[in-house]
C-alpha cells in the first residue's frame, strides 16, 4: 500500500515542477516570437510566389493577344490589297459595293486590333510595374526570412540540450505529484501568460498577482499543513524557504 504524502511534500514536489517548467518558460521567451515571425513569413512567400506567377501567366497571356492582334491587323491589311487589286477588274456597281464593304471591314477590323493592342499594351506596362514590385517584396522577405530561420536555429541549437534536459526533469517531477493536483497545476499555468501556478510569499504578497497575504494566512503556509491557494489569482503559496533542499535533490537525480 503506497504511503501517502505529507502536505509538505506535495507543496515541495509542485514547487519543485514550477521551477523546472519556469526554466522552459524562459527558453522560449528566448526564441520570443521567431517561429511564429518565421511561420507567417513562410506563409507570405507563399502568397508572394502565387502572386508572381499569376502576373507572368497573365503577362503572357497579354503579350500573345498583342501577337493575335499584329497577326489579324496583318491579315487584314493583305486582303484590302486584293480587294483594292479585284476592284480594278469590277464588271458591275454590285460586285465593286462588295468589294468596298469588304474592305471597310477589314478597316474596322484593323482599328480594333490597333485598340485592343493599345489596350493590352497599357496593362502589360502596368503589370510589369506590379510584379517588379512583388518581386522586390518577395526577394526582401525572402531574405528576411533566411535571417529569422538563422537565428531560430542558432537558438534551437544553443537550447536544445538545456530544453530536452529539463524536458525529463519535468516529466520526472510530474511523476511525483497525484492527478488531481496535477490537473489543477497546469490549469493554471495555461490561466497565466507568465505560467505561474505556484508561487513563493515575497514582501507580505502573493508572488503572482501581488496582492498582499493577512499575517494569519502567511503563518499558515509557513506551517506547510494545508495547500492554501491565493484568494486573488488562485496559485498555490508557498513559504520562500519550501523549495531548495528539493530541487537540489532533482538536479542530482
Amino acid at each position: 500500500m503506497a504511503i501517502e504524502k505529507s502536505i509538505e511534500e506535495k507543496l515541495r514536489d509542485l514547487y519543485s515542477l514550477q521551477q523546472i517548467d519556469s526554466q522552459v518558460d524562459e527558453i522560449q521567451i528566448l526564441k520570443g516570437e521567431l517561429p511564429i515571425e518565421v511561420s507567417d513569413l513562410e506563409d507570405e512567400m507563399i502568397g508572394l510566389e502565387t502572386r508572381v506567377n499569376r502576373l507572368e501567366s497573365q503577362l503572357q497571356d497579354l503579350r500573345q493577344d498583342i501577337v493575335r492582334h499584329q497577326n489579324n491587323i496583318k491579315e487584314a491589311e493583305a486582303l484590302i490589297i486584293r480587294y483594292e487589286q479585284q476592284m480594278d477588274n469590277v464588271k458591275n456597281n454590285r460586285e465593286f459595293d462588295a468589294l468596298t464593304k469588304e474592305i471597310e471591314l477589314q478597316r474596322l477590323e484593323i482599328q480594333l486590333s490597333q485598340k485592343k493592342i493599345n489596350q493590352a499594351s497599357k496593362d502589360v506596362l502596368a503589370k510589369d510595374e506590379t510584379l517588379v514590385a512583388a518581386k522586390e517584396r518577395m526577394h526582401s522577405k525572402a531574405a528576411e526570412l533566411e535571417a529569422k530561420k538563422v537565428e531560430l536555429q542558432q537558438i534551437i541549437e544553443k537550447t536544445e540540450k538545456e530544453e530536452t534536459d529539463l524536458s525529463k526533469k519535468s516529466d520526472k517531477a510530474r511523476k511525483l505529484i497525484e492527478d488531481r493536483l496535477l490537473r489543477a497545476y497546469d490549469k493554471t499555468r495555461k490561466s497565466y501568460r507568465n505560467g505561474l501556478a505556484v508561487v513563493t510569499i515575497s514582501r507580505n504578497a502573493c508572488g503572482g498577482c501581488f496582492n498582499t497575504i493577512p499575517p494569519q494566512q502567511q503563518l499558515e503556509i509557513a506551517q506547510r499543513k494545508k495547500i492554501i491557494a491565493c484568494e486573488h489569482c488562485g496559485r498555490v503559496l508557498v513559504d520562500e524557504m519550501i523549495a531548495e533542499p528539493r530541487v537540489d535533490a532533482l538536479e542530482m537525480a
